[in-house]
Parts: structure tokens; sequence; C-alpha cells
């Protein structure tokens, strides 16, 4: 007889990855809860218990609704996970950490038609009644089960639900997504200006420097190591020393010690000598000029992904 192995799915909007349960401070019930009260966390962080995300070592990544993990241990309230879809160095099946297990849910393999992706900044979900479920970020993937009028049926972790056609676009499996040259990367990064970095972030809620430039390739098909440390030891090499030969949408690196020390920092070369990035903690997505800048001092690496020597994805 045959034993089916269930999967476990984040069940929130976005579920933060912690480094160990003992990382969440009180402030953090929000974003620890299920429901999820994301927008009350952040918005009542202040900037030192904020800084403390990164200086603490407490976030480890984050994931989106629907995203698939491992998890590979229970410990009371609190599971220890792979993110599979994550890339990284730490762990060759994807990006380990700690998620309350109130924000996972257990299903079953879903035999789907394809997936769906939200291509909105944020995406109203409905219960099949017509009832609005809950709001799912930029970048969510769903299996994709059928069409019911203007919307797309599919599958949430806790059953059918569905999505506005408009907020969203289908291919026939996660890794065959429409495939877009890197400068649209950028342009898609151009809608969330302004908005607050978050140390971890992975989400239209806020990202962090490496989680910015991670989902907006990935909303163009591309698939990239979710760290800039990793993010720097792919793709194509670009030269330094040239900018003549950088375009829109490669990745510029930098690192503490002018460019000699581990690289703790990336973002979109934008053109004209510009950066698009999510900054730091306290500050948000922006263009800047790198003339004459700290960061300028600090490139260490240019690296470009998805397009082949003759321009071609």
């Amino acid at each position: 007889m045959e034993t089916t192995v269930n999967t476990w799915y984040c069940a929130v909007p976005v579920a933060t990855v912690w480094t160990s349960p003992e990382s969440v401070r009180v402030i953090d019930e929000p974003g620890t809860a299920n429901p999820v009260r994301l927008t009350e966390w952040l918005e009542k962080l202040p900037y030192e218990p904020r800084l403390d995300l990164c200086d603490g070592n407490r976030i480890q990544t984050q994931l989106l609704f629907g995203e698939p993990v491992i998890v590979e241990d229970v410990q009371g309230d609190w599971a220890k996970i792979i993110a599979v879809w994550q890339s990284s160095t730490k762990d060759e099946r994807g990006y380990p950490g700690w998620v309350p297990l109130a924000q996972l849910k257990e299903a079953e393999p879903i035999h789907a038609t394809g997936f769906a992706r939200v291509i909105a900044g944020k995406a109203q979900l409905w219960k099949v009644d017509g009832s609005p479920c809950v709001v799912i970020p930029f970048n969510s993937i769903l299996p994709y089960i059928g069409e019911s009028g203007g919307h797309l049926r599919v599958c949430a972790p806790d059953g059918e639900a569905l999505l506005l056609k408009q907020d969203t676009e289908l291919a026939p499996s996660v890794h065959q997504f429409k495939k877009e040259q890197p400068s649209v990367a950028v342009d898609k990064g151009l809608a969330f200006l302004d908005l607050p970095y978050i140390w971890g972030g992975m989400s239209s809620y806020g990202y962090d420097c490496s989680g910015f430039t991670y989902s907006m390739l990935k909303a163009c098909g591309h698939s990239i190591p979710r760290d800039g440390g990793d993010q720097a030891s792919v793709g194509e090499e670009i030269p330094l020393d040239n900018q003549s030969l950088w375009k829109k949408g490669d990745l510029l690196f930098f690192a503490d010690n002018e460019g000699k020390a581990s690289i703790r920092h990336v973002g979109f070369y934008f053109g004209d000598g510009l950066l698009l990035h999510s900054h730091s903690t306290g500050k948000s997505v922006e263009v800047m000029k790198l003339a004459g800048t700290k960061l300028e001092k600090e490139l260490c690496a240019v690296r470009r992904y998805g397009v082949t020597k003759e321009g071609k994805i």
C-alpha cells in the first residue's frame, strides 16, 4: 500500500522565520499569531527593537501564503522548517529556521492544473461563497484548479478559494512562469518605492535588501539564492571598473572595509549611475545616486542573471 506523505504550507499571509523560538520578544506577538497581525506588528515596532531583529540575529527570512516547507521537528508550539523555495548555502534543501506551528498547515499533495502567482502588490483571497478571506502579498503562488467568472479557483492551505484573474498570472509549474529581462525586475521594484525596510523581509509588507532583489527577479521568472552573499556567487560576473558595461537589472553588491569584508548589501543597477534598493532599518526602498556616497566605495561585485551574452533569456 502506497503511503502519502503530507506537505506543510504557510497558512498566513506572511510567516516570519525566526532563528529560534527564543528569538521572539513580547513585542513580536502580533507577528507570530494566527491570524497574523503583520501591519500592527510592523507599525508599532520602534526603531531600536526593529534594528535588533538584525543585530540580535532574531530573523532569518519569511514565507509567503501557500509556500511549502519541510517540517523537520516540532517542539511545543514551534516547528523547525526548511523553506524549500529559498535557495541557501545554510542547507542544500533550502532556508532553515523556526516558525510558529499555528502559522503552518499540513495538507495532502495537490494535483493542480497549474499555478497562479499574485502580480498585484496585495490581493484579496475570497472564499468560494464570495465572502472575503485574507489579503495575500505580491509573489504568493497557489495551485490553480480552474476558473469561475472573473476569478481563478485556487488551492489555499485551508481549502479551495478564489482570486481575481486581474491580480494573477498563470504557469504550468512553479518553474515555468514567463521569464522577463532583469530590467523588468527594476520596473516592478519601482512599485514598492518608500516601502519601509524590515530585516528578513520577503513580502510587499516590507523587504530587506536581498529579499527585494530575490523577490523582484522571482517576479520575472528567475530563481536566485535568498541571501546577498549567495546571490553574488552565481550569475555572470560583470567588470566592476567599467560602469559602461553595467545594465539595468544587474545586481550591485557592497561590503564593509571599502569592499574587502563580507557582503552586507545588494541592490539593482537602475542605469545612469543610480541604485534601486531596500536601504536599511529606518529607511525605505529608494533610488539613489551612487557617486560620492559610502556605498560607492564599498562596491565589491556586479552580477547579471537570466540573460545570455546575446541578450536573450
